[in-house]
């Protein structure tokens, strides 16, 4: 059997299986043998339900004696209730809205299960467990010894059980299954590692600790090495095209340029520009991420370099999220550079065909130099006369595809510049943006007045409004966002719909409010953006569809409501919509703080505006899951590597790609291998 064949031809799955798996995204054998565990149980010391300790992780083996359904709440909840025995005493297991367990609940039956034990109301010391970590029923059929040990947990639906993928995993396992070795053998020898077979029966049947220890790092320093070995294989493929363009030495344009600047560049700005340009002097097309705190002032770098393209002959390309932001973009490039004789030009959906037609004809003719807008850049109809550099602002709002058509809108290859203001750690920069060179521009530029944020609880927000109202008094602008665009049944959090009402016909009846939110229309989004830009709106209700959106200089004052439910970074952003002008600047977070964690967070958000420190912070706080998945656009998905837990793996994956790029033959084993696991992601090496 081949790790790409069907699953269906492991014993124990039909149609019907094959379906249910199917929308877990398990297909392939390979699928079902990197469906890894979420955790394991350690089911090797079984407690008697007699030395049950209230509060500790246990697992218990018992007989089923009783069983109880009965409906309880006010939504009439299905309650089932077991009573087990093991003949020291009993222990009552309970399951909330899982109708469907009574067929497999019999009385007879044996049972595991493993949680955390607690005295049952009125049960007179009774032991009681209503949170499992995890139970199983036995048929009959089976011995109570295959589920002592260290038991895997898997990701379970109600049609696909703990028992359901233990049993399949065994079986797969059990097949002779072809798994060719990925890591060349100079690598699994340097670095010590497991074989790949006994790596993936250890990681879902593992007889140790220790044993699932190296079984884990063996799988996550095979996922981080060849992702690693794609992205610097893509970084060569491109620098050693021959079609660069080597840009000259600054010249008189780029000199007047800067001197019409109307500020100094701060010493990371300065820096970062000298990266730039040394990059554009190359014969080697650049490929940079400039990373830059929000208001740390990347966009006049941007500047700098499309008017050293220009200067050198050249076309340049920038690419913004939004359309409001784009325009923005292109109203002060215009103001900026327009002067000096520089063309500029504005695409967007919004444009009419014949607007379009007009800005394509003046592309491909080389008739202006700068283009700024949005996807519409990406477009067939877009092609350029010589594209020297390209842009992309906000770039984790781009996947990779993305990027690389607007790369190809060219005759050469062009350099390449990536903006982002969401602060990444090092570790997860390797990974997310292997394939580019990075710059950072932590120091805010002098001038810009620092946010003050303060905590408060919800039984304030009178006196938080009252504050607001006089602010918008003043002139001032204001943002309040909320994290739900509508009421929940399931939930008593205010949305942005219920406050927007509450605060337009309430205390600011008197004053321009505005309410925007992902559901509406682009054009209708745009819209209420735009007006709140201009100052027709004081007031803007939002979700965190503002996160990446205009420049209000006159907006100062920020209220997030159930500001705990935002990570860290994500408050971070939000917060940089304000602070932009010269007045004084306010971010109140609105929390009951319920948990020590949410408490936590909130205060270091209230005592730092280091947007690196509260990444690093959000990532040990809340880990990498979200912040990750909203990063890697058009990577592969990370299966068991972790790049927080994981950064020592990954420094050792890295150094071993880095090896491995020099000898001829680790690259030919490594090349077959990332066409077969890869080809979407890195087909544009793996063909070549």
């Amino acid at each position: 059997m081949k790790i790409t064949d069907s699953v269906q031809y492991i014993k124990g799955v039909g149609p019907k299986k094959k379906a249910e798996l199917a929308r877990l995204g398990i297909t392939t054998v390979y699928d079902l043998l990197t469906y890894f565990p979420r955790t394991y149980e350690d089911q090797s010391v079984l407690t008697r339900i007699a030395d049950l300790h209230p509060g500790e992780q246990q697992t218990v083996s018992g007989v089923i004696t009783k069983l109880q359904e009965r409906q309880g709440g006010r939504r009439g909840m299905t309650i089932l209730t077991a009573l087990i025995g093991d003949g020291s005493g009993f222990l009552k297991v309970t399951w909330f809205n899982q109708k469907y367990l009574k067929k497999q609940l019999v009385i007879g039956r044996r049972i595991f299960v493993t949680g955390r034990a607690a005295y049952a109301f009125g049960g007179r010391g009774q032991f009681e467990m209503s949170q499992l970590s995890s139970f199983e029923v036995l048929t009959g059929e089976e011995e109570p010894a295959m589920h002592c040990g260290i038991q895997p947990v898997y990701p379970a639906t109600e049609r696909l059980n703990q028992k359901f993928f233990r049993k399949l995993l065994q079986e797969a396992l059990a097949a002779d299954i072809e798994l060719p070795e990925v890591v060349p053998a100079s690598i699994c020898r340097e670095y010590r590692l497991m074989p790949r077979r006994e790596a993936f029966e250890t990681i879902h049947f593992p007889k140790d600790f220790d044993a699932l220890k190296a079984a884990r790092r063996r799988l996550a320093f095979e996922e981080l090495y060849l992702i690693q070995c794609g992205l610097m294989l893509l970084k060569k493929k491109v620098q050693q095209s021959a079609t660069g363009i080597r840009h000259a030495g600054d010249g008189e344009l780029l000199a007047r340029v800067r001197k019409s600047l109307p500020f100094t560049l701060t010493h990371d700005q300065e820096s970062t520009w000298q990266d730039i340009r040394r990059d554009m002097e190359r014969d080697v097309p650049m490929r940079r991420l400039v990373q830059g705190d929000v208001g740390s002032g990347k966009t006049v770098i941007a500047m700098l370099a499309l008017v050293k393209t220009v200067e050198n002959g050249c076309q340049g390309a920038l690419m913004a999220p939004t359309e409001i932001l784009a325009e923005q973009h292109y109203e002060s490039f215009c103001r900026q550079l327009q002067p000096f004789g520089i063309r500029i030009s504005f695409l967007s959906g919004r444009l009419t065909k014949k607007q379009r037609d007009a800005v394509y004809h003046e592309m491909a003719a080389h008739e202006t130099d700068i283009v700024i807008g949005t996807h519409a850049l990406i477009q067939d109809d877009v092609q350029f006369n010589r594209l020297g550099l390209v842009v992309t602002d906000e770039q984790h709002r781009f996947g990779v595809a993305q990027r690389t058509a607007l790369e190809k809108k060219g005759s050469c290859v062009p350099d390449v510049l990536v903006m982002t203001a969401t602060p990444i750690p090092r570790t997860m920069t390797l990974t997310v943006y292997g394939d580019l060179d990075v710059s950072l521009i932590r120091e805010l530029p002098p001038g810009r007045k620092p946010i003050r944020t303060f905590v408060r609880r919800p039984d304030r927000r009178p006196l938080i409004y009252r504050y607001v109202h006089s602010q918008l008094e003043e002139g001032r602008q204001a943002y309040v966002v909320c994290p739900l665009i509508e009421m929940k049944e399931d939930s008593n959090l205010p949305s942005a719909e219920e406050i927007y009402d509450e605060l337009r016909y309430g205390i600011f009846h008197d004053m321009a409010c505005g309410l925007v939110h992902g559901r509406m229309r682009p054009a209708e989004k745009e819209a209420v953006m735009e007006a709140f830009y201009k100052g027709e709106i004081q007031l803007l209700v939002s979700t965190t569809v503002i996160e990446v959106g205009v420049n209000v200089p006159n907006a100062s004052i920020m209220v997030v409501e159930h500001a705990d439910r935002f990570g860290l970074s994500q408050l971070h952003q939000l917060r940089g919509r304000i602070g932009r002008g010269s007045y004084a600047s306010y971010c109140i977070l609105v929390s009951e703080g319920k948990t020590q964690q949410a408490r936590e967070r909130l205060t270091i958000m209230a005592e730092t505006a280091d947007g690196f420190r509260l990444a690093e912070e959000d990532l040990r706080l809340r880990g990498p899951g979200q912040f990750f998945g909203a990063m890697q656009h058009g990577l592969p998905d990370l299966k068991i590597a972790d790049v927080l837990r994981d950064s020592d793996i990954l420094i050792e994956a890295r150094r071993a790609a880095l090896a491995s790029l020099a000898r001829r033959e680790d690259l030919d084993f490594v090349l077959p291998v990332l066409a077969l696991q890869y080809r979407e992601q890195f087909q544009h090496i793996t063909e070549s």
